[in-house]
């Protein structure tokens, strides 16, 4: 019973037991047997530590069992013993030689060595045995080219013509076998006999005119190439090779009108012509970089009916990087979402040009109506919350970032994902939601913990409630540390410190900020944080003088009128 499962479970794992010459004992048989059925079970279960132990006691027990080295190898491989793996391999195949699994792990060992000479020689040996791998052909194929043995390449094709019958592929790999042997009249007879053979298939005809053409038949093979486009104006394979031979001669003219025939052919795939414009571009920039011509053909491809989104985008990058005016750029991308309105990549330039141009009412709507065609793309939402927020429209805002956060998984940017919960805070905050306001702070610093915008104001805003003073000076510190002559963060630091009644450092640095602090509006709060932290220093005319200037930009202050008029610090 046990004999019968052990053959069964080895067929199921692609193996064929293998008669050996050494003769054992029934009980090492048994024991065998019993432990190398053991070692597939825990191998079967992922215990792989104890199926390589086992097999290597079945190895004591029977040196000469080929599917022991064969599971052995598999073992050696994933330890990285590359030496140990091949030897186990090779011990396989030599003690079970019929065994096509085993030979055929052993030509691909040798493959992953390079050791392309003795591939060819196992999956030879295998073909032989069993010709129905016609696989193996292709690979022998591959190794001979590999080893630059063209003759034999050129052989191995034979036959598998012989078996496939003759067919455009294997003409054609021939064909460019002979020319690289330079046997001109081979590579061209190859040729000939497909379009013999195919005499209707005009892309035969065209590659016999190929042939021709590479090896300087070139009379022939126009003559072959007038023939095929009175059958077949629109060959694409034809009017290419015509390009390529008249902008050999140098008639940049006939080779022009070409271009522009196989770009205007509706049977030139969309790939194809992006690939000739490249060409096109390529000459252009080395003529010179005149984007005349680009243009035009650009222009002639957009205003076909079946136009597509890749070609108007290929334009508008090309555009780009000529640094062409960014309204006709806007008006290609616009082609763009009229073909594909679910193309992000155009959107989001149209986005970019807006945000640009401050043009927010463009930006909100583009955003809204990607969120129609595109609604996994964050990069939208954020977007839109920005522009709501620069219009100071806070529920709009918060609605298009608390959407964008619903969008997102594992593979979400952590910059965009912490600026998202950024700038919640900072609306929530402003709602008067603080405690709204300080999760979403939490929830950004978890994506991002050096994100300086959020560090800086989740600091101020506790120090202003009074609150974790200790954890806004640590966040604030950061912050000085990044940008040591930022103004704001350097105040902000001053007046967590101030909170902490550390007066004399946050004198050193409310003394920073001022150094640092440009001509603009909203150094109010900086100005009188100074008079404050003077005050409480003991300078208070220094103070006067900070509350004063402060005075002179907030007039209705109440709370600094009182403390110009009492001349002492007073709370909030």
């Amino acid at each position: 019973m046990m004999k019968y499962l052990m053959l069964f479970l080895m067929m199921g794992l692609g193996l064929k037991a293998q008669a050996q010459d050494m003769v054992y004992p029934d009980s090492i048989n048994r024991k065998f047997d019993h432990f190398f059925m053991e070692a597939m079970v825990q191998r079967q279960k992922g215990n792989n530590d104890a199926a390589f132990d086992l097999l290597r006691h079945c190895q004591e027990l029977k040196p000469d069992a080929a599917e022991v080295y064969y599971f052995l190898a598999q073992y050696y491989a994933e330890l990285r013993d590359t030496e140990k793996s091949t030897a186990c391999v090779k011990r396989a195949a030599s003690l079970a030689p019929d065994n096509e699994t085993y030979m055929e792990t052993l030509a691909q060992t040798y493959i992953r060595q390079q050791d392309y000479a003795n591939a060819i020689l196992v999956i030879e040996g295998i073909y032989e045995r069993n010709k129905d791998h016609l696989d193996l052909l292709e690979m022998l194929f591959q190794l001979y080219q590999q080893t630059g043995d063209n003759e034999h390449a050129v052989e191995v094709l034979n036959r598998l013509e012989k078996i496939d019958g003759k067919s455009e592929r294997l003409s054609v790999a021939k064909s460019e076998i002979y020319t690289r042997m330079g046997d001109k009249k081979a590579a061209v007879s190859e040729m000939s006999q497909l379009a013999k053979q195919f005499p209707n298939d005009q892309n035969c005809q065209a590659m016999y005119g190929e042939a021709l053409m590479m090896n300087g038949q070139t009379k022939k093979a126009l003559g072959i190439y007038h023939q095929v486009l009175e059958v077949e104006p629109d060959n694409n394979r034809v009017l290419l090779s015509l390009r390529t031979y008249y902008q050999s001669q140098g008639d940049m003219a006939i080779a022009d009108s070409l271009t522009e025939r196989v770009l205007m052919n509706q049977n030139t795939t969309s790939a194809e012509k992006i690939q000739l414009l490249r060409q096109e571009i390529s000459a252009s920039e080395s003529a010179g970089g005149d984007s005349t011509r680009v243009m035009s053909l650009f222009h002639q491809m957009l205003a076909l009916p079946n136009c597509d989104a890749d070609m108007a985008l290929f334009c508008a990058s090309y555009m780009n990087a000529k640094k062409m005016p960014k309204d006709s750029i806007r008006q290609v991308l616009e082609k763009v979402l009229s073909i594909a309105p679910d193309h992000s990549g155009a959107r989001l330039q149209l986005v970019g040009y807006a945000w640009e141009e401050d043009d927010l009412d463009r930006v909100i709507n583009l955003c809204q109506e990607a969120r129609q065609y595109n609604p996994d793309e964050m990069a939208f939402y954020y977007y839109q919350g920005i522009a709501y927020y620069k219009k100071e429209n806070l529920d709009g805002a918060l609605s298009a970032f608390q959407n964008g956060i619903g969008v997102i998984n594992e593979e979400s940017s952590p910059a965009i994902v912490s600026d998202f919960y950024a700038v919640m805070g900072d609306i929530l905050h402003q709602k008067g939601l603080a405690k709204e306001a300080f999760e979403a702070y939490d929830s950004c610093l978890q994506w991002k913990d050096d994100n300086i915008g959020c560090l800086n104001n989740y600091a101020y805003y506790l120090s202003e409630r009074g609150e974790q003073l200790d954890k806004a000076e640590a966040m604030s510190f950061k912050t000085v540390k990044a940008e040591p002559k930022n103004a704001t963060y350097l105040d902000t630091y001053a007046w967590i410190l101030f909170m902490q009644e550390r007066y004399s450092e946050a004198k050193i640095y409310i003394d920073q900020a001022l150094q640092n602090m440009e001509d603009s509006l909203g150094n109010e709060v900086i100005i009188e944080h100074a008079g404050d932290i003077y005050a409480q220093n003991r300078d208070i005319d220094r103070a006067l003088s900070y509350w004063r200037d402060a005075q002179q930009k907030k007039p209705e202050d109440q709370l600094l009128l009182r403390k110009i008029k009492l001349k002492k610090y007073l709370k909030k």
